[in-house]
């Protein structure tokens, strides 16, 4: 894999700021082009299909259309919704003649069906076997909860070679960065993905479950590859009781990047709201100081650092 389209989407580009970092770094040091498509506009995400349905299938329609148009036979979309949204729109429309006809007329484009989408666990799972394979040479030594949420491990024809019960994508990365995947019960619960401002008391509770559950199954970080996620388990849990708080939650690409020994600032990891400082630290490689001795967050004033 030398090149792959890439469509960031509009969180990459604000609050999941970390995982464009971080997919950028790992894709260049795993030699890997990553070809933004040109003039992308939102897919939708969780709000349009919401208010109406031909409006969130044109909306990743367009997307996909630029894509072909632009010959990337192939893309990568990190954010799980973005996925969600762009592949489970290709499905709909080889089910639907009469969805793509209207569709195509409301954008006044043409899309053959034609462009593969990839996630961001199918993506740094072919990095970790291919081009970062021989860079992996900073084993981090740790026990990782791998976060899967709904949006990676849900979705009948979208998310494919999953158990959606157990999904299990995510553990050959983590072993690759030199880390033990934990079991743990929560690894697919909801966290309360868009609910985080209107109903922000049971985001916070479902969050801090998910947390709880990964720090009781002797976990010492999260990773995950949503950024509604990783912004409700990082940036609620000052507002969680003492077992949801002092848990690094990693993207799963900043945690292959600091296998291959890329700098911390770099991927991200000084923009997260709970420390995650000490997950890079040599000190917690060798087992002298466990992440969760660390405390919690370092960004104790307005959430700035992001």
């Amino acid at each position: 894999m030398k090149a792959c389209g890439y469509y960031p989407g509009c969180s990459l580009a604000g609050g999941g700021v970390e995982l464009d970092l971080s997919i950028r770094e790992v894709s260049k040091a795993a030699g890997v082009d990553l070809r933004e498509i040109e003039d992308w506009n939102c897919c939708g995400a969780t709000a349009a299909h919401c208010l109406n349905h031909d409006l969130a299938v044109a909306l990743p329609y367009r997307v996909l259309s630029l894509a072909e148009e632009q010959g990337l036979a192939e893309v990568l979309a990190p954010c799980a919704a973005c996925f969600s949204r762009l592949k489970g729109t290709n499905l709909r429309l080889a089910r639907s003649a009469e969805l793509a006809g209207r569709v195509r007329a409301v954008v006044g484009r043409p899309y053959g069906g034609g462009v593969k989408i990839v996630n961001v666990n199918e993506f740094c799972g072919r990095l970790a076997a291919g081009g970062l394979k021989d860079k992996l040479s900073k084993p981090l030594g740790l026990k990782v909860a791998g976060y899967y949420g709904c949006l990676l491990s849900r979705g009948e024809g979208i998310v494919e070679g999953e158990d959606p019960e157990n999904p299990s994508a995510m553990d050959a990365v983590i072993r690759a960065a030199g880390c033990e995947p934990v079991s743990w019960n929560f690894s697919t619960e909801c966290c309360g993905g868009g609910f985080s401002m209107s109903k922000t008391e049971a985001v916070v509770e479902l969050s801090a479950a998910v947390l709880a559950d990964a720090r009781a199954a002797g976990a010492d970080l999260v990773v995950t590859g949503c950024p509604m996620c990783h912004s409700n388990l990082d940036m609620r849990q000052r507002s969680m009781g003492s077992e949801g708080r002092g848990m690094p939650v990693l993207y799963l690409s900043e945690l292959l990047g600091l296998a291959c020994g890329l700098k911390p600032e770099a991927l991200g990891l000084n923009r997260h709201f709970t420390d995650a400082g000490p997950i890079a630290s040599p000190l917690s490689v060798r087992g002298e100081r466990r992440p969760s001795e660390c405390g919690a967050s370092r960004n104790t004033s307005t959430p700035g650092g992001r």
